[in-house]
């Protein structure tokens, strides 16, 4: 017999082979490209410099300080706009015409030259303007019991539950039957079935009011937790612990302290320095907002806590509109109208006047953190009382708390002296006089 080699199959191998070889290097050829920068700036990078160097003035399609860069390159050329960037001061100083029209229209604003961004820096963040917006794709809901690759396959709770609810049923009628059956047997055999008569018996209540020693028991008791109770009302009047009042203009502490890790004492500045923290001016608000205009929210997106409270990024923004109203803010024209209106903030820490609490003596001298007194302020959404504020809680802390006196000459002496009477190396608030009553009171 003649053998034949199978060159058909060897030749039908090595076209699949082929084949295969040619869709991976076309996949691969596909990717470079989709990789690869369209043009000749890169719009990834360009973004990166964009927000590091021009979104605190410059938005794509807003005016702030500076005007809107959308599409910036197609009313320049590009050799000005390198110029431009690189060294605007000089050329307003030249008199070049564009370069004087736009100092003259945004109030000779002087923009901040950048000569280290390269040209190709330049032709990245123009990449980035001239770039059309990205839409997010909307997420795929899941319905639950879709058919799919992942459905999971079995019996369903259903059919379990329906399947033990009928052998339910099924024993509740075989016990009735049995009930029957034998009520039916005991008859036959003459058995007479008769229910026990309940014997009469006195009410409880009625023995209860015959028993003196009971009711004198029961009345001082009643007495004393009526007492209890009144007593701790009214100990809680004047305390105001999680008061948590609503603002005209909603601030999240969590946002700006938390989130932004903003200190403090940057808004409330007075605290370093005299007896109250001091509600902060609006141009303290403005000095951020006047760049930021909306909020675009934490990179993981909102939580289903803040979006179950309403707290969207289109919420944010809203009450960020409110403070430019009460500000008097042109967002338009980038200017100040002049006409204000006062903010009603709703005050939710308030001493009684006859205690005096001075900030600057425990935040400057002592250094107390903020949050010893009013708590995690940068987790609060809305700020309330956290604290109950009263004698009592600043007693017990002057107790507990040891004075820092270390590097402070003023208090040399006074160490040594009550260390020595004492006879401990440190000394609380108490052990130097924090418990007089005209510390507080006078």
């Amino acid at each position: 017999m003649k053998k034949v080699p199978y060159r058909n199959l060897i030749s039908k191998v090595l076209g699949v082979s082929l084949v295969v070889v040619l869709l991976l290097s076309n996949s691969l050829l596909a990717q470079e490209s989709a990789a690869a920068p369209s043009g000749e700036g890169d719009a990834v990078k360009g973004k990166q410099l964009f927000n590091q160097n021009c979104a605190a003035c410059h938005a794509l399609n807003k005016k702030m300080t500076g005007p809107a860069l959308a599409g910036v390159s197609e009313k320049y050329d590009k050799e000005w706009l390198y110029q431009w960037v690189k060294n605007s001061p000089a050329m307003i100083k030249a008199g070049d015409a564009d370069a004087l029209k736009i100092y003259n229209e945004y109030n000779q604003a002087a923009m901040t030259p950048f000569p280290l961004l390269s040209n190709q820096d330049i032709d990245d963040i123009l990449a980035y303007t001239d770039a059309p917006p990205v839409v997010a794709a909307a997420p795929v809901a899941v319905v639950e019991g879709a058919q799919g690759g992942g459905a999971s396959s079995g019996i369903s709770n259903e059919i379990i539950l329906g399947a033990l609810a009928l052998v339910f049923a099924l024993l509740v009628m075989m016990l009735v039957l049995v009930n029957k059956t034998l009520r039916r047997i005991a008859e036959a055999n003459g058995v007479v079935l008769e229910k026990e008569l309940a014997e009469k018996r006195l009410p409880i209540w009625k023995a209860f009011a015959q028993n003196q020693f009971l009711v004198l028991v029961f009345s001082i008791f009643l007495l004393l937790s009526a007492a209890y109770f009144a007593y701790g009302w009214m100990m809680q009047v004047g305390v105001d612990q999680g008061y948590a009042p609503i603002q005209p203009i909603h601030y999240s502490h969590k946002i700006h302290a938390g989130d932004n890790a903003i200190e403090c004492k940057y808004c409330h500045s007075s605290a370093r320095v005299s007896k109250t923290s001091g509600i902060p001016s609006l141009n303290v608000c403005m000095n951020c907002h006047k760049s930021i205009y909306e909020y675009k929210g934490n990179p993981e997106g909102p939580s289903q806590e803040d979006l179950a409270n309403g707290y969207t990024n289109e919420f944010y923004t809203g009450e960020i509109k409110k403070l430019y109203k009460a500000v008097g803010w042109d967002e338009e024209n980038q200017k100040y109208t002049g006409e204000s209106k006062p903010v009603e903030w709703v005050r939710i820490h308030n001493l009684p006047d006859f205690a005096y609490f001075n900030h600057s003596q425990h935040v400057s001298v002592a250094g107390i953190e903020c949050q010893t007194c009013h708590g995690p302020v940068e987790e609060m959404e809305i700020m309330y009382q956290y604290s109950p504020l009263t004698m009592g809680w600043c007693i017990n802390c002057h107790r507990e708390t040891n004075v820092n006196v270390e590097g402070n000459e003023y208090y040399e002496k006074i160490h040594a002296e009550l260390s020595q009477k004492y006879g401990v190396d440190k000394l609380t608030a108490a052990q130097m006089g924090g418990l007089e009553c005209g510390k507080c009171h006078y």
